[in-house]
């Protein structure tokens, strides 16, 4: 089955879907509410740059972040994204862009919201490609919309919502391409290149794109496909080899044995690892179970035995399959390779572009076990509206969470700039102190003090910043009740230096 087009669906059809999407969109702008700052240092980061983007400044970042974006020549500002990917930032450059009436955050939060407003209709499009009728295409519109725990990211300034509409969108256009279609196929490595602009492991949908060649019929698409999907690819990587890669990046994503080891100024070793491959291979073990939980959390819990049932029973069609397949090799990647990112907010980053094609898939599934046991039609009513109410509460749950967590912390450090002394600083989490105190920040090394020497633009701090989420090297600072602390609410406590770190001790 094609993907319905607008022209083939009925005017009432037509009009269901729209109310609804417009329906979701007051509820992504009452969501707005709460998301009313970034909150966590992606988002921190992206939308630091994004303004610089949005003025001409280009990719490039005031602050420091972490160590693999300076060294102790360094110079502000930096090229930025050299761990991550640039989509949202762009994203947000233009929202800045078009509506320059609004704040810088606000105006990028417009865009997103108009982004995740798609979000339903591509859901809806999945939904009746795979054979769903229109009310079961409007039920699992209405689950992907509301998001249940994506709902805060379907307003923060994150790719959460771009990755979500892209990557349904890959999977409607892989079967076509599967079929022959090679504009189909270049739709699908477009699709392929923006996902992996939006998050590093976009790049592993292009293992879709390759299966297409071992079939006579979708050999040319699939050439078509990889030649955008890699002309994108190699774009990118163009330019992180013109800045210069930094040095330990691998070492910072697959050697990890403490999450503080990635804001070291020496990154985890090879050495290190093979002198306790117990905690290396443990650490692996550990994040597959933890993922595996995010991914139950993820699509509902009760959504994915429907789900694997229509995976089965739709095994013959190329975009389940790519989907089934991909779903198992982003796992295996999140969790083994970047493990310690993973268990940390990566894997369910990587989920958004599965979620809405995947409840798609679960509420088909549904519907086939209802038509099985041969269920009244009220009893499916009742039965589809619990579900939905579930959802809403599962996503009013996790936009409470998002508040408890990420404002009250927001709220205490804004509280806290006044006892800043003037000039750059150092913290734990630049990004986010960037953008509350719009001043120089770079973050504390997890090495110590004197390693923030090992920076170029560390040579100018006034003063360090410590919260109660700080690295382990600064325990003794920060149970030390000096004379010249000042403590702030959330037991925000500033300290002034009476002289730039200096030696570059790591």
């Amino acid at each position: 089955m094609r993907l319905p087009r607008l022209a083939a669906l009925s005017n009432a059809a037509i009009r269901r879907i729209v109310l609804l999407s417009a329906a979701l969109l007051l509820v992504r702008i009452a969501s707005a509410t709460i998301v009313g700052q970034p909150g966590y240092t992606d988002a921190y980061y992206y939308h630091d740059v994004a303004r610089r983007l949005a003025a001409g400044q280009g990719l490039t970042a005031d602050f420091v972040w972490n160590p693999l974006e300076a060294g102790p020549s360094t110079a502000l500002p930096v090229p930025s994204h050299r761990f991550w990917m640039p989509l949202a930032t762009a994203l947000q450059a233009l929202g800045i862009i078009l509506l320059p009436f609004l704040d810088s955050f606000r105006a990028s939060q417009v865009l997103t919201i108009a982004v995740a407003a798609c979000i339903p209709l591509v859901c809806y499009a999945a939904a009746r490609s795979l054979g769903a009728g229109e009310p079961t295409a409007l039920i699992a519109a209405a689950l992907a919309g509301l998001g249940g725990a994506f709902a805060p990211g379907w307003v923060s300034l994150d790719a959460f919502a771009p990755a979500a509409v892209l990557g349904t969108l890959f999977f409607l256009a892989f079967r076509r391409a599967a079929s022959g279609d090679v504009p189909a196929g270049a739709l699908a490595g477009l699709l392929v290149g923006l996902l992996f602009l939006a998050r590093g492991e976009g790049a592993l949908f292009g293992l879709a794109l390759l299966t297409l060649a071992l079939h006579p019929a979708s050999r040319r698409a699939a050439v078509v496909a990889s030649g955008v999907a890699l002309a994108i690819g190699l774009a990118w990587l163009a330019r992180d080899l013109a800045i210069g890669l930094p040095a330990g990046l691998f070492a910072r994503t697959a050697f990890l044995l403490r999450y503080e080891d990635f804001f070291a100024v020496e990154p985890t070793s090879l050495g290190a690892v093979v002198a306790d491959l117990s905690a290396f291979f443990g650490a692996k073990a550990a994040a597959l179970a933890t993922n595996l939980g995010t991914l139950i959390n993820a699509f509902f819990v009760l959504l994915l035995a429907p789900l694997a049932l229509a995976v089965r029973a739709r095994s013959g069609r190329a975009d389940v399959r790519a989907f089934a397949a991909l779903l198992v090799v982003v796992y295996l990647a999140e969790s083994l390779l970047w493990t310690l990112h993973s268990t940390r907010g990566s894997y369910f980053h990587s989920l958004a572009a599965f979620f809405p094609y995947g409840v798609a898939l679960g509420v088909v599934g549904c519907g086939a076990l209802f038509e099985r046991r041969a269920w009244h039609r009220r009893a499916i009513a009742v039965a589809a509206a619990s579900g939905i109410a579930a959802v809403a509460l599962v996503s009013g749950f996790a936009l409470a969470q998002w508040d408890s967590t990420f404002n009250g912390t927001y709220r205490a450090r804004a509280a806290a700039l006044e006892r800043i002394p003037p000039g750059p600083f150092l913290a734990v989490d630049a990004a986010a102190w960037r953008w509350i105190s719009g001043r120089t920040v770079v973050v504390t090394p997890a090495n110590g003090l004197a390693a923030a020497a090992c920076y170029g633009p560390a040579t100018g701090v006034r003063s360090i910043v410590l919260e109660p989420a700080h690295f382990g090297a600064y325990d003794d600072l920060y149970r030390d009740r000096a004379a010249n602390e000042v403590e702030s609410g959330y037991a925000i406590r500033v300290y002034p230096l009476l002289a730039p770190p200096r030696g570059c001790l790591p």
